[in-house]
């Protein structure tokens, strides 16, 4: 019987209430953003947390969402598999908590002294979740609307950080690519750290 997959559903519930709450209310989304100089001058950490669950718009919610779906599920699905289903739940959450501190680190250290400058989404942790599966299943092939065919997840991964590299360099939007960047390092890590044997196992295969 397969596990019953209960957190991502539970995170992108959250994250779709808080970020239509935000679309119609300016002050909410405002005091939930990610600020680096109000997290370092006024001590509003949770914001490390809260800015994941809000959206700019319907486009950045859908693309997150999708992603989410898709990889969360097979993320939690492994470590419910794992660990079991009370640990694997608590790993998830724990991994998920710590993926919105990491992915907002380049952020913060860049801009604590900069009032402007205002991040949010959930694009960091989907990067990590993204990365950790990549880790442990890179043969998996990936495909989205601007890659017509689908492609092997190691070489899927290649190019988006070399994207994500390239246009963190050389900015011209507000996306914070340096938050996707630092998601994926830190998926990378986590799961390094505590699954090396299926991580050599999984690339073994794959040669």
């Amino acid at each position: 019987m397969e596990p019953q997959i209960y957190s991502t559903y539970i995170l992108l519930g959250t994250m779709a209430i808080m970020s239509f709450i935000g679309f119609n209310n300016r002050d909410f989304m405002e005091k939930y953003l990610f600020s680096p100089y109000l997290v370092k001058h006024e001590k509003e950490y949770y914001r490390f947390i809260t800015h994941a669950f809000l959206h700019g718009d319907f486009g950045h919610l859908f693309f997150n969402g999708i992603t989410l779906y898709y990889f969360g599920r097979y993320f939690e699905f492994y470590l419910y598999n794992f660990y079991g289903p009370l640990t694997g739940e608590i790993i998830f959450w724990a991994f998920i908590l710590a993926s919105m501190f990491a992915s907002s680190s380049i952020s913060y250290f860049r801009h604590k002294d900069n009032p402007n400058y205002r991040s949010l989404g959930l694009s960091g942790v989907t990067s990590a979740i993204l990365f950790a599966m990549i880790m442990l299943d890179p043969g998996m092939k990936i495909g989205f609307m601007f890659i017509p065919i689908p492609i092997s997840a190691w070489i899927f991964g290649l190019i988006y950080l070399a994207f994500e590299i390239y246009s963190d360099r050389n900015r011209k939007t507000n996306i914070a690519h340096d938050a996707h960047i630092s998601g994926a390092v830190f998926g990378i890590i986590f799961i390094l750290i505590t699954n090396i044997e299926q991580v050599i196992f999984a690339f073994q295969n794959l040669l």
